[in-house]
């Protein structure tokens, strides 16, 4: 079959998934014919997905998150008025996604979180089978914990989740674990998608910790704390426009221009990662067997919601800020939950055999040679 990929272009998870989800198709035999990334601003378009993606990429501009001045903590009052001052834009963009979906004629769009695939698939109606993947997407689980006591901040993260997914054929829920089969139509709960270089790594206790930064603004969190703490090592990475790749602020600090191979290399050498509570890194270094500490975006509900879940399934640690110290109190890892972690990312090959498998009955009008009751039911 031939896919098509529309990719959210904030922070590096999103894209991470996408080329882990190319190297499947391409492993299985399948065609990636094109990304459609969303753009942004505030962020290059990093060097590591341009090389590892094997499909022509299409650059649109897509809604955004706003931060504050400090460009730390995300703004929604700030998101929502910037972004709906780009209505015109955002129109311009879809119109450029038809365009695209028209010449690549793809059997399935698969979208990873862009607001504008959802409302795509929604206002053009693609021949094409829909499919949406992220970890958002298990807020619809009946096991998910959302952070208390912001209700305006939790409707605004179920809106825009549903935006993405309008008229999803397949929403695939990625989950730090197995969890028991939920009956709710069109939702799939699925592992991490880590790439296949992760699983290859030799993980080593190395001298230093890592971190990584969604927002180029808690860099000053990170430089406060080495100063205070000359005698530990530190390699941060951030996604900062106009920095160089390599910076020295301190003698024990270093910060790096996001690079995907030395970023996976420090991860499997070092001590632990302190980040931002993401999804993609916080699955990378559980499966490295390092202990991870999160720091949920301020103004960002979704990160709040992601530190609980990864907390709940033994992932993690959550923080309000960046004390690497707190890492050092952690326990040693438990040799039993990483083999069963490792066995639940290592399931991916059947699970997207199960989907090529029903998305290929579907299409033969009837006549699949592949009956329903023949492909494995998955939990």
């Amino acid at each position: 079959m031939n896919f098509l990929f529309i990719v959210q272009g904030e922070g590096r998870g999103h894209m991470t998934q996408a080329i882990a989800f190319g190297k499947l198709l391409e492993t299985n035999g399948h065609r990636l014919v094109g990304v459609i990334l969303g753009k942004s601003k505030r962020r290059a378009v990093p060097e590591f997905f341009e090389r590892e993606i094997s499909a022509p990429i299409y650059l649109i501009d897509s809604p955004n998150f706003e931060t504050d001045e400090n460009q730390k903590k995300v703004s929604i009052r700030k998101t929502i008025l910037k972004n709906s001052l780009k209505l015109k834009t955002f129109q311009k963009s879809l119109r450029a996604t038809d365009q695209i979906v028209e010449a690549k004629n793809p059997d399935v769009i698969l979208n990873f979180y862009d607001l504008l695939g959802g409302l795509y698939n929604f206002i053009y109606r693609p021949k094409a089978k829909f499919w949406v993947i992220g970890h958002q997407y298990l807020i619809d689980h009946p096991s998910f914990q959302f952070a208390p006591n912001r209700p305006f901040d939790k409707f605004l993260f179920r809106l825009n989740t549903a935006l993405t997914s309008l008229g999803a054929d397949e929403r695939l829920a990625l989950s730090f674990l197995p969890q028991i089969r939920y009956a709710k139509q069109n939702l799939r709960v699925v592992p991490p998608l880590l790439r296949p270089e992760v699983k290859l790594l030799d993980s080593k206790q190395g001298d230093f910790y890592l971190a990584y930064m969604v927002n180029p603004g808690y860099a000053e969190e990170v430089i406060y704390f080495a100063e205070a703490n000359p005698h530990l090592q530190i390699k941060a990475y951030w996604d900062k426009k106009e920095a160089a790749e390599t910076e020295f602020p301190l003698s024990n600090l270093s910060f790096h221009r996001v690079h995907d191979k030395n970023f996976l290399q420090d991860m499997a050498n070092c001590k632990g990662l302190v980040c931002t509570a993401g999804f993609e890194s916080v699955c990378e270094a559980k499966y490295l067997g390092k202990p991870v500490m999160m720091i949920p975006v301020a103004g960002q509900y979704e990160q709040a919601c992601n530190a609980l879940d990864a907390e709940a399934s033994g992932v993690g640690i959550p923080s309000e800020n960046f004390d690497f110290a707190k890492l050092e109190s952690l326990q040693k890892k438990d040799a039993e939950a990483s083999l069963l972690y490792k066995n639940w990312v290592d399931f991916w090959p059947m699970v997207f055999r199960e989907l090529t498998l029903e998305a290929f009955a579907q299409e033969q009008e009837g006549q699949s040679i592949f009956p329903k009751e023949s492909i494995p039911a998955l939990g």
